[in-house]
């Protein structure tokens, strides 16, 4: 699956749907867990979407899995069907698992700011009490980044952990 940037879907994949959008896998299984737990419940689209303040056809998109559904609005469906959060993710199966796993990670490589490198120097930087002093390294620290960037520094490779 291609990565996303921020919110959406990734580019380049359609649906045999009429309006060209896809389906997430994930976003599919939540919305049949949510049309499970209604129908379980003798509950129309309607009288959900009321309890809800949505419409009966935002539900629709909901069990579609045309919409996303968001962190707020699946709790408040945990409330209004009487299940944990957890139970729109049960039965996953390990195929869909595997690829939201997937997905994760390739996201992660790209965004790359998760790193062990970038943890250890965030949490050194805010170690510095003094509010002049970690100023004056990040000044420091950007001078060095402009002038490698510019080419007057040091390589790329110079590592002097490795010395």
């Amino acid at each position: 699956m291609l990565p996303t940037k921020g919110r959406g879907r990734p580019k380049g994949q359609t649906s045999a749907g009429k309006t060209g959008k896809s389906t997430d896998p994930l976003d599919a299984h939540v919305g049949s867990r949510i049309r499970l737990r209604r129908q379980l419940l003798g509950l129309s689209q309607e009288r959900l979407g009321n309890a809800l303040g949505l419409t009966f056809q935002q539900v629709q998109k909901y069990e579609r899995g045309a919409n996303r559904v968001s962190a707020s609005r699946l709790f408040d469906l945990s409330m209004v069907l009487g299940i944990p959060v957890s139970f729109f993710f049960d039965d996953i199966s390990a195929d869909l698992a595997s690829k939201v796993d997937q997905r994760l990670n390739d996201e992660a490589a790209i965004g790359g700011s998760g790193d062990a490198e970038t943890n250890a120097l965030l949490e050194s930087y805010f170690k510095i009490g003094n509010p002049t002093l970690r100023k004056r390294l990040r000044e420091l620290i950007k001078s060095l980044g402009d002038s490698i960037q510019a080419g007057s520094g040091a390589a790329d490779d110079d590592d002097p952990e490795q010395e």
